[in-house]
This record gives C-alpha cells, structure tokens and sequence, in this order.
C-alpha cells in the first residue's frame, strides 16, 4: 500500500480500531469514527440485511449481530484508499451460539468519509453474501473482489 495523506491515515487507522472493537464485543468503540447520521448498508442476503441510520440504529444492528457469536472475529486484511473512500477486504470466521460449525468468508466495506467521519459503509460479497466455509479464496478478492453478475 503506497503512503497514505495525513487525512486518510487517520480514518484508515480508525477503522482498524472498529474492526478490533467489534472482535471485542465494544459496540459504542466501533461506531465512535461514524458520523452520527451515518447510511450503513448490508446486502439483503446477509442476516440482517438491510440498511440502518444513525449511531443508534447502527450500534442496535452491530450488537445484535455481534451477540450471536459464540466466537470469532472479523479481521481487515488489507485497506485501500481511494479518493474519499476506504476498501477493506475483510476476513470473516465466526462461529454462531449454539451451533459447532464455524462460518468464513471474504467480503469488502466500503466506507465513505467526509470531515474526518464514516458518513456511508456498505458491504459487498463476491458471492452474494453467503459465508460458508471456502466462500472467496484470497486470491479471487484479489484478482476480481466484485465480479460484475455480484454488483447490483
């Protein structure tokens, strides 16, 4: 990744904390680099998918979909900066309460950032957001992380 400007770097290293906060089961964490009006969007195929408004509503939808974890984590595996946008592809394995099967995947947030804050994430799967074991190899992230019959 090529050197990032002062600006971004920050918000790049936010999102790092999220994703760490959100391992760590520290909802209000996660949520603290989102503008308070933030748009966060998850695919209709993804439990709970839909789109949610402000911090509340998003911390309501994050600790929900947190709390079903018996463990597990969500692990950034690399960021991409792009004008006012950061891509991060993302490594998913969890293992949902009450159950011995353990789900993973890749995916990729894309997050909006206007004055510093997360104003717009939304989430993408290059295989219609199911997470299954062997969902997207790395490589296929790589090399085509939205396959055009994916993009809506």
């Amino acid at each position: 990744m090529g050197k990032l400007t002062p600006s971004l770097a920050a918000e790049t290293e936010a999102l790092r904390e999220a994703y760490a906060a959100l391992n760590r089961n520290d909802i209000p964490a996660c949520v603290k680099g989102f503008d308070p009006q933030i748009e966060w969007t998850e695919p209709a195929e993804y439990p709970g998918g839909g789109t949610y408004h402000g911090h509340a509503a998003v911390k309501a939808h994050l600790s929900q979909s947190r709390g079903s974890w018996a463990e597990g984590s969500c692990e950034p595996e690399r960021l991409i900066v792009a004008d006012d946008k950061i891509i991060v592809f993302v490594y998913v394995r969890v293992r949902l309460k009450h159950n011995m099967e353990w789900h993973e995947g890749r995916l990729a947030d894309v997050y909006t950032f206007r004055n510093g804050k997360a104003i717009f994430r939304c989430a993408h799967s290059p295989t219609g957001g199911r997470l299954s074991s062997g969902l997207a190899s790395k490589a296929q992230m790589e090399t085509d992380p939205f396959p055009s019959s994916r993009i809506a």
